[in-house]
């Protein structure tokens, strides 16, 4: 487990390197809440290391992170999504170029702010095969993905019962323009469950039993369906 930093349009940018006892596995990017590359997304990718994966977190806010939630509304709201694309892009030949790593494709698996990010990703890059979803947030309605690139793909989103009323819109149409495309998208749903679940980081939000049932699909989807 290091810090690292990967050449993206000329310039390097930190990442976070989690490598599993065996030394080699399958790769796969992890991509931050709206907080930024916090301690939770790193152990996000440490527990994945832990699993026998190569796990990579970039740092898509440029050293930027916060505990502050307007100021995390305000920081996903102007993020670059090209910029981000080009991170993905990058990243994902520069993973797969490492000697530890034995998949010849990468999955993607994010969380809010990058569970869009990471359903957008295999459009914009061959070399990612599937995403992981949880709870996404989509505020980018002018950011227009190839949708093409998804064929032979497949998405796994875990839905939060919280954020139906604001979410399940955008799940469904980003669903069938994959499904549409010639990809996969499976939406798993939790009962009672609260947004950013997952985050054991955040008591008063995390929820065990669905954390654990939706990190139990997510493994076989990533190394199965994916890499």
């Amino acid at each position: 487990m290091r810090n690292v930093t990967i050449p993206i349009n000329g310039s390097d940018v930190d990442g976070y390197l989690a490598l599993p006892a065996s030394g080699a596995g399958p790769a796969v990017i992890v991509i931050q809440e709206w907080w930024g590359l916090v301690p939770h997304i790193i152990d996000v990718a440490d527990r994945l290391a832990a699993e026998g994966f190569v796990a990579l977190a970039i740092d898509h806010y440029r050293g930027i992170e916060t505990t502050e939630p307007d100021e995390a509304q305000k920081l996903m709201l102007g993020l670059n999504i090209a910029q981000v694309a080009d991170d993905l892009a990058e990243a994902a030949p520069w993973l797969l170029a490492r000697s530890e790593v034995t998949s010849t494709k990468v999955g993607v698996i994010g969380f809010c702010m990058g569970g869009g990010l990471a359903l957008l990703a295999p459009t914009v890059s061959d070399d990612i095969c599937c995403a992981v979803a949880f709870y996404p947030a989509m505020p980018w309605p002018e950011y227009a993905p190839d949708w093409s690139r998804y064929a032979g793909k497949a998405a796994l989103v875990h839905a939060a019962e919280s954020d139906e009323h604001w979410a399940d819109e955008a799940i469904a149409a980003y669903s069938a323009e994959i499904i549409a495309n010639g990809g996969q998208a499976t939406v798993e749903r939790y009962p009672d469950s609260v947004h950013a679940f997952f985050n054991d980081a955040r008591p008063e939000v995390f929820q065990p039993a669905n954390a654990a049932a939706a990190w139990a699909t997510s493994l076989p989807f990533l190394r199965g369906g994916c890499c």
